[in-house]
C-alpha cells in the first residue's frame, strides 16, 4: 500500500527536474512518485523519467503522454495513482526534508487510525531568485493546528492569504468522487485543482510546517507578470470555470461559503487588473465581458463582488479605472507571488 502518491508534471523539464524528484526520495516505499512526461520533445525529460523508474521501480513510474498541458499532466497523475493521498509538485520545486518526515508521520497516523482526513494543509515558501529573506505562506491565524477539525473550526483567513495547491494535500479518493478533471492546455488550472474539491472536504488538519519549495524567477515561468498578461485569455477561462462549479451563494455552511466567494472574489480581480495593467482596449474589453458574464450567470454574486471594495477598485470609470490601487496591486502580487 502506498501512503501518498505525488505527481510531478514534467515538460521539458531537463534542467532542474532531477532536484525535484530527489528531495522526494527520502519518503521512500510508502511515497510513489509519478513522472508525467507531457510530451516533452526538446530535452531529455522522457529519458529522465525512463531513468528514475529503472533505478527505482518500487517509488518512481514514468509516465509518457501527448502533450496536453499542466491541467492534463496532474489528471494523468490523479488517474495512475495508488496512494491513499495525493500532492503535486512541480518539477521545478521540491519539497523540505524534515517537513516531509512530519507530513509523512501525520498522513500515517490517519491511515492507521480511526479518523479520516480528506484534505491536509501545510505552509509553502517563495523560493524566489536572488531573494535574500523567503517569503512563508502560513495559515496560523487561519486553521487550527495539529489537530482534525472542519469548516466551522475555521478562523480567519487575512487578505491574500489563501489555500493553493502548494499548501494541500488531498485524500486521492475524494479526488476521484467529486469528479476533477482539469482542461488541458490551459494555464493556471491549479486554481481548479484546489478550489472545486473543497465543498467535498469534510476534515481537514493544518501542520504548520514549511514543506514546499515554491521557485519563482524564470522569465517563462507562467506565474511572471507578462506571461501572464499574454495569457489572459486562459486566466478569464479559468475563471469562468471556477464560476460555474457551485452556485457559491447557495452553500450552507458559512465558513465555507465565504472562503469560496473571497476565492472567486480574487480571481474576478487577478483577470480585471492583468486587463488593466496590459494598456489594450481589447483586454479591457475582455475585462468588461468577465463582469458581464458573472452579471448573467448569478446576480447575487455579482453584486457582491462588483460592489465590494475590491470590485469597486478595479471598475472604476474612464481613466481613473486604470490606476487602480496599489494596495490591491499587491494583493495579487502575493497571491501570485509575481516576480
Amino acid at each position: 500500500m502506498k501512503l501518498l502518491s505525488v505527481a510531478i508534471p514534467c515538460y521539458n523539464s531537463e534542467s532542474y527536474m532531477r532536484h525535484c524528484i530527489d528531495s522526494l526520495l527520502p519518503g521512500g516505499d510508502e511515497v510513489e512518485i509519478l513522472i508525467v512526461d507531457d510530451g516533452s520533445t526538446k530535452d531529455r525529460t522522457a529519458m529522465i523519467a525512463d531513468e528514475y523508474e529503472s533505478k527505482y521501480p518500487n517509488i518512481c513510474r514514468a509516465i509518457h503522454q501527448e502533450n496536453g498541458g499542466h491541467g492534463a499532466a496532474v489528471n494523468a497523475g490523479l488517474m495512475n495513482a495508488t496512494g491513499i493521498y495525493f500532492k503535486v509538485v512541480d518539477s521545478d520545486d521540491w519539497v523540505d526534508q524534515s517537513s516531509y518526515m512530519e507530513i509523512l508521520d501525520t498522513l500515517r497516523g490517519f491511515v492507521y487510525g480511526e479518523k479520516t482526513l480528506d484534505m491536509l494543509v501545510s505552509n509553502f515558501v517563495y523560493e524566489k531568485q536572488g531573494a535574500k529573506r523567503k517569503k512563508v505562506m502560513h495559515y496560523r491565524t487561519a486553521l487550527p493546528q495539529n489537530e482534525l477539525f472542519d469548516w466551522d473550526d475555521v478562523k480567519v483567513f487575512m487578505l491574500g492569504q489563501y489555500i493553493l495547491m502548494h499548501s494541500v494535500i488531498y485524500r486521492t479518493e475524494l479526488l476521484r468522487q467529486c469528479g476533477l478533471e482539469l482542461p488541458k492546455h490551459t494555464f493556471y488550472v491549479d486554481n481548479i485543482f484546489v478550489y472545486q474539491p473543497l465543498p467535498h472536504v469534510k476534515t481537514m488538519y493544518y501542520l504548520n510546517v514549511n514543506f514546499y519549495r515554491y521557485f519563482i524567477g524564470r522569465e517563462d515561468q507562467s506565474v511572471n507578470e507578462t506571461v501572464m498578461i499574454g495569457r489572459i485569455d486562459q486566466q478569464i477561462l479559468v475563471t469562468k470555470l471556477m464560476l460555474g462549479y457551485y452556485d457559491v451563494t447557495k452553500i450552507r455552511q458559512w465558513k465555507l461559503r465565504h472562503y469560496m466567494v473571497r476565492y472567486l472574489e480574487i480571481m474576478m480581480i487577478v483577470s480585471s487588473i492583468l486587463a488593466i495593467k496590459s494598456g489594450s482596449e481589447e483586454n479591457l474589453e475582455k475585462k468588461k465581458e468577465l463582469w458581464q458574464y458573472l452579471r448573467k450567470e448569478n446576480l447575487k454574486l455579482y453584486l457582491r463582488l462588483r460592489w465590494g471594495f475590491l470590485g469597486q477598485g478595479v471598475n472604476l470609470p474612464g481613466k481613473s479605472g486604470r490606476k487602480f490601487p496599489i494596495a490591491i496591486y499587491k494583493m495579487t502580487q502575493k497571491f501570485f507571488g509575481f516576480n
